[in-house]
This record gives C-alpha cells, sequence and structure tokens, in this order.
C-alpha cells in the first residue's frame, strides 16, 4: 500500500539544503536540481545554502527542506538522539551515500604545527557553529587528548573565513571537511606557504574504535587533481549522504533516486566530488536509515543484477 501523501504540493517544488556557496554540498544541489527537475513529479528545485549538516536535518525536520546532503557522523547522531540530538532523535532516511568528507587540517608553515597535537596554543578555525567540519574537528581534537580549551583560539569560521583568517596571519590552522580538492584550500595555496596535517597514529586509531562512520582516507603525492603534493598525507574520512524526512512519498522517493544513480552514471556529471565513489555502492554502509522508496529502487538494481547472472549461466551452459 502506498504510504501516506506528504504533501501534494511536494509534487511540484522542493527546497533542497546545501551548505555554504564556497564548500562542496552547494555545487552538489545545483547538479541535482536539473536532475530532479526532469521529473515529471518535480516542478522546481530550490538550491538553498545553510549552515550544512546539523541545520539541514533541523531544516527537514521543519519541514523547511524536503531534500538535504549531510554528513554520516551528524547523520548517525540524529538517528541516535546523541550530541546536538540529545533525546529528540531526528525522523530523517536515507536516499543515497555519497562521496567521502575528508577531514583536512591545514596550517601555515610558519606556524609550526605537524600534528594534531601541536594545535594545543595555536589559534584554529574549526568550521561554522553546527556544521558537519565543527562536528569532526571537536572529535578529531578531542581524539588528540585535546579540548577547545586547550587551544589559543577558537574560530566559527567557514572555509572563506578561515583562509582569509590564514592569509593575514590571525589563524594558524584550520579544519577543512569535505570532497578533494577543497576550492578554498587551493585558492589557500596559491597565496599562502601551508601544510597538511596528519590525522594518523593514536588520533586516528581512537576514532575509528569511538566513531563507525569514520574510515581511513590518504592523500595522495604527486596528483595534479588533488593538490599535487610532494608527499601523501593519511587522515580520515567521512561519507556524505544525501537525505530526506521519513514522510517523502514512496513514489517520489525511489523516482529521485533511481534519476541521481542515472545521473551518476552518465557523461554529465559536473562535479568532481560526485566522482569519487561508485554509484554501486549508494545503498551500502548507511548509518540512517534507508527509504522505503530508496530501497524500492535498490531492490530492482539487485533483481537486474540476478537476472543477468542467470542469462551468464544460461550462456555457459549453452556453449558448453
Amino acid at each position: 500500500s502506498r504510504r501516506p501523501c506528504f504533501s501534494e504540493a511536494f509534487t511540484s517544488a522542493v527546497s533542497a539544503g546545501t551548505g555554504g556557496t564556497g564548500g562542496t554540498y552547494y555545487p552538489i544541489g545545483g547538479a541535482l536540481k536539473s536532475v530532479f527537475e526532469a521529473s515529471d513529479l518535480i516542478d522546481d528545485v530550490q538550491v538553498v545554502s545553510t549552515g550544512a549538516s546539523v541545520q539541514n536535518i533541523n531544516n527537514i525536520t521543519d519541514g523547511l527542506n524536503q531534500v538535504a546532503i549531510v554528513m554520516s557522523d551528524v547523520a548517525y547522531d540524529a538517528v541516535n538522539g546523541e550530541n546536538q540530538f540529545d533525546g529528540q532523535p531526528a525522523d530523517i532516511q536515507a536516499l543515497a551515500g555519497l562521496y567521502p568528507n575528508v577531514v583536512q587540517v591545514v596550517a601555515t608553515e610558519d606556524s609550526g604545527i605537524e600534528s594534531i597535537s601541536d594545535l594545543a596554543g595555536k589559534r584554529v578555525g574549526v568550521g561554522k557553529v553546527g556544521s558537519g567540519v565543527e562536528q569532526s574537528a571537536a572529535k578529531v581534537i578531542e581524539s588528540a587528548g585535546l579540548s577547545y580549551d586547550d587551544l589559543a583560539q577558537v574560530s566559527h569560521t567557514g572555509y572563506a573565513d578561515s583562509v582569509t583568517g590564514m592569509s593575514n596571519g590571525n589563524l594558524d590552522a584550520a579544519f577543512f571537511t569535505s570532497g578533494v580538492p577543497n576550492s578554498s584550500i587551493t585558492g589557500l595555496m596559491q597565496s599562502t606557504d601551508i601544510t597538511f596535517v596528519p590525522v594518523t597514529g593514536e588520533v586516528a586509531d581512537k576514532l575509528l574504535e569511538a566513531y563507525p562512520y569514520y574510515e581511513t582516507y590518504t592523500l595522495p603525492a604527486g596528483a595534479p587533481e588533488r593538490y599535487d603534493l610532494d608527499a601523501e598525507v593519511d587522515t580520515v574520512a567521512i561519507r556524505n549522504m544525501l537525505i530526506v524526512g521519513s514522510d517523502m512519498r514512496d513514489d517520489v522517493a525511489e523516482e529521485l533516486t533511481a534519476r541521481f544513480y542515472d545521473y551518476l552514471n552518465s557523461e554529465n556529471v559536473s562535479v568532481g566530488a560526485l566522482k569519487q565513489f561508485d554509484p554501486e555502492t549508494m545503498n551500502q554502509n548507511l548509518v540512517a536509515p534507508v527509504h522505503p522508496g530508496a530501497q524500492a529502487f535498490y531492490d530492482t538494481l539487485s533483481e537486474d543484477d540476478a537476472s543477468s547472472d542467470g542469462e551468464d549461466a544460461d550462456s555457459a551452459g549453452t556453449g558448453s
């Protein structure tokens, strides 16, 4: 049976929560706009710049956004009613897993910062209040045995303001948790000598043990499209997710998921971050429940695989 209709008006307009205009979420929202508007169910997609993950989840709960991009760590907390969502779990569901959000800690070369522990006594940009960047920054700092109190200055700056602060000498380091490359970091490298600070050893071990949504990630050396570093840098990453409210109609959720999958498998993908993961993993390792409509689409993929396997077996039998 079809689930209760969220709103017939939904079929004409969708608001998509993204992030700051200088990050990766916003251009992904722009790409999704044309993909989703090609559906007969969607007439208009409004792409909204927001404070990113936490605000996006709150906006879906409040009905301000219907679709949003979030980091898995914030989604995990929301689903389980932890941290900023303590005692108030959010009723969100996943349409798809996306690319990894890589924790990129960048310091000015003259700051002398070479490890996360070296952030003690330094001026650090940790991301906007309520953003997924700040959530990961706090956990990384905590895993190094530090707290915000151990820093000389905590600046709740977004990417653009962090770059400004580092370039004019007002910040020693900043967290950029995003896809790779981050255009703000690329811009900073044009004017300022910087160091990528690894998240490795005991710090990484504690993160991976304590939080199920972290994974290891290596920034490669000599890759022009990923900063062209002299030496590789080990860090950690958190997967991004495309989420909706649980009250989205099944047919709409299935349609959006199918169109997104087809887009990722086309030659039309214009946002680099969306090329950094395999579309076949969209429904894997998700920390929020998969929307039934999205699951219905993924089930068709499984059926196609099974059918293909059967045909291959028939062909093998015929040829024997």
